[in-house]
Parts: structure tokens; C-alpha cells; sequence
């Protein structure tokens, strides 16, 4: 018995066999085609469609107005239901549209939009201006941290402010006395020794023709805290001192919050001119400064209107 148990063993069907093996076979070569056509799609689509964070994202296809609308939606709707600096509705409307248009009329690659202030609207106009370049400058260096470690991507620099808001008057009245000097409209920044002037920025700061710069800090709520002249004088002075070669625009969006307030209004007014007001919404003044170019007598003034505001 043990004896024919084991012959059996030894003449086990071989058919049982070789089925196993042709389907072995067939599965390693769908397996094979199959992953050669996948690698061959990824480097069609790969060639096609770039990465977005290679250097060809700058390129990407503009917002969609519907996504623009939602994001304006429910900005506007946290921004009613607090208060505390905050833009409205209409304002937020305001700013929007001015960043639309400089993406429409320009070459498609969005807008260069300077911002000082890190608020509760900085995600919005990152997104707003997606297809652009964003920059931000804020004097809290703990907030600028914070919010690059939360969103990464986005371009923040810290600015030393060195006035106060109860220095009005007096930074005023120096600024006139040295108009054709280090306060003049048209000069190199990186080089003034104007009080009101912001010397330290980075030094790309400067080399950029700007499109849009929206001041919205610092905050400038107290007497002995940073005012925003010299947010508003550095403004003014980068949007007269713009290159614009090469056929780029000359003229530069300059957005101004809280314009009810005295340095604001005062401000505006020394540096960025009545007559260069295109537009009041609730607390936000709209000016388009157009730049002082070769050919262009020197001059110290910043307005036409030669009329200062009394101090």
C-alpha cells in the first residue's frame, strides 16, 4: 500500500502544471504593458501640462471670475460681521477690481502688487493676483513668521518703522524743508536719508515697477505707534521714480485705507495729490500716480496744485 501511494504521487497529472504557468506568463506581460503605458502617459502629460511649481507657473491660466466672486463673498461677509480695520464689502469691490484690470490690460502675467500690512484680507489678494507677483511688508516680525509656516508661498518682508503717529507735524514740515533734497519725488530710496523714506527694504523692493500698492499698515492706532507716512511717502516716491521701459505701464495704482484718519488724509494729500484721486470708496482712496521720466524738468513738488495742506 505505502508502495502504490507513492506511484500515484510520482505520476500526478502534468497538464495541472503547465495551465499555471501560461497564465504566469500572461500576467507578467499585461503587467509589463500596462506599466509601460502608464510611464509613457506620465511623460506625455508631464511635457504637456508642466508642474505648477516649476518655473513655468507664472504662466498659469488667470482666476476664474466665478471663484473670484466666491472669494469676495465671504471676505466681504467676516468682514461685516466684525469690526476693528477690517475693508468692507465695497471696498474689498474696489480693490478687486483694480488688481482685474491690471491683469487684463497687461501682458497676462499678472500684477506686480505691493502690500503693507499683513491683515486679515493678505490670503485673498494673494489669491486675487494669483497669476502675478505678491509682496508683503509688516513691522511684526512673529506675524510674518506665523503666516509662512502657515501658507508657504508667500513673499513677506519686515520693514523697521522709525516714526510715530504723534510725529505728524513735525515730519511734515522736515520733509518740505528738504523737498530738493532727500525728499525730493523722484530718487533711488535704497540711498535717502529722508526721515520719511524706507531705506532698509530689500533691495529688489525698489527695482520693481509696481502696478498696484495697497497701504494698509501699520495699524497706527495709537499716538506712539508707527504711523503710515512713511508707507504713503515711499509709495509715492517708487511710483514717480518708475522705470516703465520697455513700453510697461507708468502709472501706478496707489489704494489707501482708513483715509478718514488724520496722518491718511494729511498724507495722501502731501504726496499722492487731490488731483491724482480717482476714486473714494467708504475709507479707501483710489490714486493713480504716473511716473516722473527722462525728459520731464526736474522738480521738487509732488502735486501740480502747489497748495499744501496747512500744518
Amino acid at each position: 500500500m505505502k508502495g502504490a501511494t507513492n506511484t500515484k504521487l510520482i505520476l500526478f497529472h502534468p497538464q495541472l502544471h503547465k495551465q499555471p504557468a501560461s497564465r504566469i506568463w500572461l500576467l507578467l506581460f499585461s503587467f509589463t504593458f500596462f506599466t509601460l503605458a502608464f510611464f509613457t502617459f506620465t511623460l506625455i502629460t508631464t511635457a504637456v501640462h508642466p508642474s505648477s511649481s516649476g518655473p513655468s507657473s507664472a504662466s498659469a491660466v488667470p482666476m476664474s471670475p466665478y471663484v473670484r466672486d466666491a472669494l469676495l463673498h465671504y471676505a466681504a461677509a467676516a468682514a461685516n460681521s466684525t469690526s476693528g480695520g477690517r475693508l468692507s464689502a465695497a471696498e474689498l469691490a474696489a480693490v478687486s477690481a483694480t488688481i482685474r484690470r491690471c491683469v487684463v490690460t497687461g501682458t497676462g502675467a499678472g500684477c506686480n502688487l505691493l502690500v503693507f500690512g499683513l491683515t486679515h484680507e493678505t490670503l485673498l489678494y494673494r489669491a486675487l493676483n494669483s497669476n502675478g507677483r505678491t509682496v508683503f511688508l509688516d513691522e511684526r516680525e512673529f506675524l510674518i513668521s506665523r503666516v509662512e509656516q502657515q501658507h508657504p508661498g508667500i513673499e513677506a518682508y519686515d520693514v523697521q518703522y522709525t516714526t510715530k503717529v504723534v510725529e505728524l507735524t513735525e515730519l511734515l514740515r522736515s520733509a518740505r524743508q528738504n523737498s530738493r533734497g532727500d525728499c525730493r519725488p523722484v530718487q533711488n530710496l535704497l540711498f535717502s536719508e529722508c526721515r520719511l523714506g524706507l531705506n532698509d527694504l530689500p533691495n529688489h523692493i525698489y527695482q520693481i515697477d509696481w502696478d498696484v500698492i495697497l497701504i494698509d499698515g501699520p495699524a497706527g492706532y495709537s499716538p506712539t505707534a508707527p504711523g503710515r507716512m512713511s508707507a504713503i511717502f515711499t509709495a509715492a516716491v517708487l511710483a514717480r521714480s518708475k522705470k516703465a521701459d520697455g513700453g510697461g505701464n507708468s502709472k501706478t495704482h496707489i489704494l489707501v485705507h482708513d483715509l478718514d484718519r488724520e496722518v491718511e488724509k494729511l498724507c495722501s494729500e502731501e504726496y499722492l495729490c487731490s488731483e491724482n484721486l480717482v476714486e473714494a470708496v467708504d475709507r479707501l482712496g483710489h490714486f493713480v500716480v504716473d511716473r516722473m521720466g527722462r525728459g520731464q524738468p526736474e522738480t521738487s513738488n509732488f502735486c501740480s496744485n502747489l497748495s499744501s495742506p496747512s500744518l
